[in-house]
């Protein structure tokens, strides 16, 4: 059984798999701090009894990535850690590929395997919509290159940040207003956060699929992804397919790749 962990900067994502069915998934609140211990703790209460073979992880947050090398570096099962230097099959079409974030590109990876790849074997592109503490508009090519995105605030951060500077709002539960126009405060918040960013999105999306014809001659297909998804998603008119767990699909391609290439290479 493979574990695979996504470590963002406000939740963590755990998936086991057997071969690429999912048997499991648990979404917990990131600690920063924690330590190998602390992660080892959580990691086998989630599991109980689960025997695990091997395990893929990436992490967002530079201030637990010592404890998590700890703590992997303690198991006996193969593991693969995503990060600059570890092979993930993704080419990164970007200004500097150590800069673009290792959840981007396993992200990438299973967008491409699940949604860029036509039933006859060719290749198209494909617009990755992750709504978390971010939220990331990629684009992959049709040869599962990473081209890029766009980045903004997550919909949390923006209702935190109005919050704390706006001396009259505060927070409010994020779900899809009623209508665009508020009558009071908390609809108006609602309005502007969910629609808002629903309309952001469209709008990036829109810019992004029209470079993609240009240079490919191919509409992308748009996915959503991401903690936040169900609450965007559907407000928004540019997405077409939904995978709430790209990254952890991507985790556990990248992690067979690694052991394809092992293999190959005569590694034991």
């Amino acid at each position: 059984m493979l574990l695979t962990v996504d470590v963002g900067n406000s939740q963590t994502v755990l998936a086991t798999f057997d071969g690429d069915r999912r048997l499991g998934s648990w979404r917990v609140t990131t600690a920063p701090r924690a330590t190998a211990d602390e992660l080892r703790m959580l990691w086998r209460g989630l599991l109980r009894d689960s025997v695990v073979t091997g395990v893929s992880a990436c992490s967002t947050v530079p201030a637990l990535l010592p404890a998590l090398r700890q703590l992997l570096d303690s198991l006996e099962v193969p593991v693969v850690l995503i990060g600059p230097g570890v092979r993930t099959g993704v080419p990164l079409h970007v200004d500097n590929p150590r800069e673009v974030g290792a959840d981007r590109v396993v992200t990438a990876l299973a967008a491409h395997e699940f949604f860029g790849r036509r039933p006859d074997g060719s290749g198209r592109p494909v617009v990755v919509v992750d709504f978390g503490t971010s939220t990331n508009v990629d684009a992959v090519g049709p040869d599962g290159q990473f081209l890029g995105g766009a980045l903004a605030p997550g919909v949390e951060v923006s209702l935190e940040a109005l919050a704390t500077r706006a001396a009259q709002l505060r927070s409010v539960e994020l779900t899809v207003p009623a209508h665009a126009i508020g009558k009071n405060t908390v609809a108006a918040l609602q309005s502007g956060l969910v629609l808002g960013f629903a309309g952001l999105v469209d709008g990036l999306v829109g810019r992004i699929a029209a470079e993609l014809v240009t240079q490919f001659g191919a509409a992308p297909v748009v996915v959503a992804t991401g903690g936040l998804a169900p609450l965007v998603a559907d407000s928004c008119r540019s997405i077409s397919e939904r995978e709430p767990d790209l990254t952890v699909h991507g985790l556990r391609l990248a992690f067979d790749r690694q052991q394809g290439a092992g293999r190959r290479s005569g590694s034991p």
